[in-house]
């Protein structure tokens, strides 16, 4: 049996998200194997906003279309939202945790942080936010693998940094966690902590065996989330938080069924605003749902934040 190629970056957090699927697919009965593949985000260590998120996904979408690799396991995330009708993601499998977290000194929450602490974050999402706490925070940028951020906080560089908790479980490190950020604080980035397991349009056979590890309610979620980045992106550019989740209801009849339950914001860059929004719709209908929230979102002035911003 020829095993399936999975490509992905060399990171420590990529080898065990792409080795957790590799795994899977073992278990399944399919041969599988990792091949990594060098990206310009991991030998650019300028900050992302320059270099573009982007850069994650490009290297491994063309080893995909080459036929270096038959598969690719990216985070989420970091895919384009402009559908490329080369690949399908196959699979979105359960998903981690998706908020954010902080790794603070002397075991520090965000509210004992004292005005002027020192807090690094890789994300305008992250920031903006921060900023709009109120918290008298210095926010400076942060790159470098997990391990590398984790670090500047342990030597003392930094006083606290703001990661994506899913990355932190997956790699064992969430003793550094000294609080999760609850939505109410931070919306995390649509798809976070989720992964998207991509192939060939056209390796149907590959795509439908992939599927056996799709998880429909992740799936849906982040449809939610994903549409409602992707209408804003069409509108502006200022940092974009969402959450979704599949939860059950109860009808006037007794009878129960599952409904995706979505929340969304735009903030100002400078944090002297966020808006929100949110919803409710059917799973079959997460992509519509996305797209009301972010129309609500314009409707509140979304589009003068944006600008403002530009």
């Amino acid at each position: 049996m020829t095993a399936i190629r999975i490509g992905t970056r060399a990171s420590l957090l990529a080898m065990t998200q792409a080795g957790a699927i590799r795994d899977a697919l073992i278990a399944n009965g399919h041969a599988a194997e990792l091949v990594t593949i060098s990206t310009e985000g991991d030998r650019n260590q300028g900050p992302i906003a320059d270099i573009g998120v982007g850069v994650f996904t490009a290297a491994l979408r063309e080893a995909i279309h080459d036929g270096r690799v038959d598969a690719a396991v990216h985070s989420y995330k970091d895919l384009p939202t402009a559908h490329d009708p080369r690949f399908v993601i196959a699979a979105v499998p359960p998903r981690e945790d998706p908020r954010d977290a902080l790794v603070a000194r002397d075991g520090m929450v965000l509210g004992e942080l004292p005005a002027g602490s020192v807090v690094g974050t890789s994300s305008p999402r992250r920031a903006a936010q921060l900023r709009a706490l109120g918290l008298g925070l210095e926010i400076r940028p942060l790159r470098g693998n997990l391990d590398t951020r984790l670090n500047r906080v342990s030597n003392g560089d930094l006083d606290g940094i703001v990661v994506a908790r899913a990355g932190l479980a997956r790699i064992g490190r969430l003793a550094d966690v000294t609080e999760t950020l609850e939505p109410v604080q931070m919306l995390p980035a649509p798809a976070q902590g989720a992964l998207a397991v991509e192939c060939r349009a056209d390796d149907t056979e590959l795509a439908a065996l992939l599927a056996e590890l799709d998880d429909a309610d992740t799936r849906a979620a982040v449809t939610a989330e994903r549409a409602l980045l992707a209408r804003l992106e069409a509108g502006c550019s200022a940092p974009v938080g969402a959450i979704a989740e599949v939860v059950e209801s109860i009808d006037e009849d007794g009878n129960v069924f599952e409904e995706v339950s979505l929340r969304g914001c735009v903030a100002a860059l400078n944090g002297s605003d966020v808006i929100r929004a949110s919803g409710v719709g059917t799973p079959d209908r997460a992509r519509e749902l996305g797209l009301s929230v972010a129309e609500e979102l314009f409707d509140l002035g979304a589009r003068e934040l944006m600008a403002d911003a530009n």
